[in-house]
């Protein structure tokens, strides 16, 4: 009994030991883990016997190779709207950045009704409120290839609360074979005028056009594209889309047949830049002279089932003159309706820029013909005409800039305008959170929706003020 005794002692000591020594080479791991996170090397374990009852690791630093492609970073800030950088890897990266906007709106100064061209009296809904206007999330990114891009987001339009209209969830997947050739399939524009040709958010306005370009233009659409560089001076963008307005048109809605697309080519001759996003303001205070110079054509048919609600996120309709949406039954005051129309537009514009002055001029011509109707039509086509100009100044640079817009269209049931005169306070001297006021006068409006300012036959004064941000 006594040896066993001993011996359990003896067992007892060395496993006093064993656990002491572990102790101690743990610790020693610890502070070499933590050098080693300091200096920013990888590093690895190896296990080798050390006894018959004991492991001893040793800390060995992987080779050069193994760490270069094993970096990873992450909660970086980019500017210029390019968001948070959560993760840079070699498999690929993921970006988040947020837009938004919170808007007063007064449009006491409208006259309360219109009456058509056709003699038709509709009431006009007069708001004055406070809107957390649009909410846009988005995740973008890199994955297995740096020229295999992903783009992914939510896009909410706070106005039509309650309303199917009020989310789009949407995304585009793009290829980069080489400057001239990045092929895109997905959700984009059509590139039919120049607001529509990737120039948001860097407008003098928050968040809405003059009064015809958003008349003439197309939108949003599901289908493919290529965009690029055509040489130093030279940039393009050809779409293949559904139909000219497809955010809130379910699919089955659609037609059979793919015949919408919209092709644009820009000119940049002086400095082969315009800004960010090719903007309308000078924010930059451009030293050289930049100017550009666009076309862009747009071909779609287009019948009722393939229309957006009017309170559709983004949504572009194609109306009369006078704000009457042509698809909508008795249109012209007749018991028939148009079952299909083909929207043909052409676009041109210029601009430039110079020490914080802006200066930008656009014209569109519109056909609307092949109308095939049910009933009595008394139209057999249409053609539209308009312009619009916009131009602004950086009175203190960086900090303050004032600008003014109008805009014309000379159609065949009435010929409406707008004019506005407005300014944009940067006050942390970033382009992409601003103070806006605007001060905004139509005639006549053809056009509006409850996440714009104008009202459908809006005859008078509008106020609203924005404080508008990006990340």
């Amino acid at each position: 009994i006594l040896e066993r005794l001993l011996a359990l002692e003896e067992n007892q000591r060395q496993l006093q030991r064993q656990l002491a020594e572990r102790d101690a080479r743990i610790e020693d791991l610890e502070q070499r883990l933590s050098t080693g996170a300091a200096s920013g090397e990888l590093q690895t374990l190896a296990v080798a016997p050390q006894s018959s009852s004991m492991a001893a690791a040793q800390v060995q630093p992987l080779p050069a190779e193994t760490q270069a492609k094993s970096h990873v970073s992450s909660g970086k800030f980019n500017g210029g709207g390019r968001g948070y950088e959560l993760a840079n890897t070699d498999f690929g990266s993921l970006n988040f950045s947020g837009w938004s906007y919170v808007r007063y709106l007064n449009q006491q100064g409208l006259d309360d009704s219109y009456t058509d061209s056709f003699g038709r009296e509709f009431d006009i809904d007069i708001r004055n409120d406070f809107q957390v206007n649009k909410v846009n999330l988005t995740f973008n990114g890199w994955v297995y290839d740096e020229d295999f891009r992903w783009l992914l987001y939510t896009w909410t339009s706070n106005t039509s609360q309650g309303e199917s209209a009020q989310v789009v969830v949407a995304g585009n997947l793009k290829y980069r074979f080489n400057d001239a050739v990045d092929v895109g399939f997905g959700i984009d524009p059509l590139p039919g005028t120049r607001s529509t040709t990737g120039t948001f958010p860097y407008w003098l306005k928050v968040d809405h056009r003059t009064m015809a370009d958003d008349f003439f233009r197309p939108s949003y659409t599901t289908g493919m594209w290529s965009a690029g560089k055509l040489g130093d001076n030279f940039r393009y963008k050809a779409m293949l889309g559904n139909n000219l307005s497809q955010l809130g048109v379910n699919a089955s809605r659609l037609g059979e047949d793919l015949d919408t697309f919209s092709a644009r080519l820009d000119w940049l001759p002086t400095t082969g830049e315009f800004g960010p996003a090719n903007g309308l303001d000078d924010f930059q205070m451009h030293e050289d002279l930049a100017t550009l110079f666009g076309i862009a054509a747009t071909y779609s048919v287009e019948d009722p089932q393939s229309q957006p609600g009017t309170e559709d996120i983004n949504n572009s309709q194609i109306r009369l003159s006078d704000g009457t949406r042509i698809f909508q039954p008795g249109a012209c005051a007749t018991d028939g309706r148009i079952t299909e129309a083909t929207y043909q537009m052409l676009a041109m514009d210029a601009g430039m820029k110079l020490k914080g002055f802006s200066l930008m001029g656009e014209y569109y011509w519109r056909w609307v013909d092949d109308l095939k109707v049910e009933g009595d039509v008394p139209v057999d086509d249409l053609f539209d005409h308009g312009l619009q100009v916009q131009t602004s100044y950086m009175f203190m640079p960086e900090y303050l800039q004032g600008y003014l817009a109008a805009s014309k269209i000379f159609g065949e049931y009435g010929d409406p305008w707008d004019t506005s005169v407005g300014v944009n306070w940067y006050p942390f001297r970033e382009r992409l959170l601003r103070v806006n006021g605007e001060l905004l006068y139509m005639k006549d409006s053809p056009i509006g929706y409850s996440s714009i300012p104008y009202q459908v036959g809006g005859n008078g004064l509008v106020f609203h003020a924005n404080l508008e941000m990006k990340f």
